[in-house]
């Protein structure tokens, strides 16, 4: 089983238009309500991929229950901390005509150290049973920069690897005790460590030597279109997909983030585990809601992934 958490999640409602045009009445033809929050989302990628998995996160008001519905639509099992509040709405504004997505995020679901002590309490009733670990996102009022840091020592202490997609200073709390994989994408990285630029050649300058400096098991860096950079202990690779045209986009690096730990899970090289990753994280895109895909989409995208090593 993969646990996921998830200090901040939301319900994501996607907003279908032509195309936003600022400063104009637009027309949504229809919307959609589906799980929002990364390690949720890695949840629901990780459903499709026939992984047990179990959600830990806050929820609050309406639409927490709204979430557990569709959790129990996935099949998705979930432990959930109940805070006094209401959930967050990610209004995900998806243009068709040009392929692409942005986000809307309003509200917020305080919590205090009550619920965090629960939170971690029910984690550590479930690191028995857990192959994996994932967290990720923002962090909500009331939780500490050192929530995450607090994350990796729990699962160290069973023994269970924990992969980390998140930025800023909560990703800098980590790295005296970093976790098995660090996940963002290139701007959060390039932001994080004060990167002038984003660029392939700026990243793959800094991220080898962050890896040695903070002795790193794995950085890697969603870069959209263009892929997945990875800076390993067994080495480093550019993961490329095919070009598609892409339906919703959002989830797709949560997509990535349940492949990679699935994949190290069944003790695959770094190899495979990429090239599974950028064809899970691809095939995340076809679909309309967050984070959905179909297996067998994945899978024939497989073989269609271009693999480079880095030197």
């Amino acid at each position: 089983m993969i646990l996921t958490v998830t200090p901040h999640g939301a319900i994501d409602r996607l907003l279908f238009v032509d195309v936003l045009t600022p400063g104009t009445t637009m027309r949504c033809e229809r919307y959609l309500d589906c799980v929002g929050g990364k390690g949720f989302d890695t949840s629901v990628a990780l459903s499709h991929l026939g992984v047990e998995t179990l959600a830990l996160g806050f929820v609050g008001g309406r639409r927490g229950h709204q979430l557990v519905a569709l959790f129990d639509e996935y099949g998705v099992q979930h432990d959930l901390v109940w805070v006094e509040g209401e959930l967050r709405l990610s209004h995900v504004i998806v243009e068709s005509r040009q392929h692409r997505h942005s986000h809307i995020i309003t509200g917020v679901l305080p919590v205090d150290e009550q619920a965090i002590d629960d939170l971690f309490a029910r984690l550590e009733k479930h690191l028995p049973r857990a192959k994996w670990v994932i967290g990720g996102g923002s962090l909500p009022p009331g939780a500490s920069t050192g929530f995450y840091r607090r994350l990796v020592a729990s699962c160290r202490a069973a023994g269970v690897p924990v992969l980390l997609d998140i930025m800023g200073p909560p990703a800098l709390a980590t790295l005296d005790i970093p976790p098995d994989v660090l996940k963002m994408n290139r701007q959060e990285f390039a932001r994080t460590f004060d990167l002038p630029t984003s660029s392939l050649e700026d990243l793959s300058e800094k991220a080898p030597a962050l890896l040695q400096e903070y002795h790193l098991p794995a950085l890697v860096l969603t870069l959209g279109r263009e892929g997945i950079l990875a800076f390993t202990e067994e080495g480093s690779w550019h993961a490329r997909p095919p070009r598609l045209e892409a339906v919703n986009a959002a989830g797709a690096g949560d997509a990535a983030s349940a492949a990679i730990a699935w994949r190290r899970s069944r003790r695959d090289d770094w190899p495979q585990t990429l090239r599974w990753a950028a064809a899970v994280s691809a095939a995340a895109v076809l679909t309309e809601r967050t984070a959905d895909l179909v297996y067998e989409e994945a899978e024939d995208l497989l073989s269609q992934v271009q693999l480079t090593p880095l030197t």
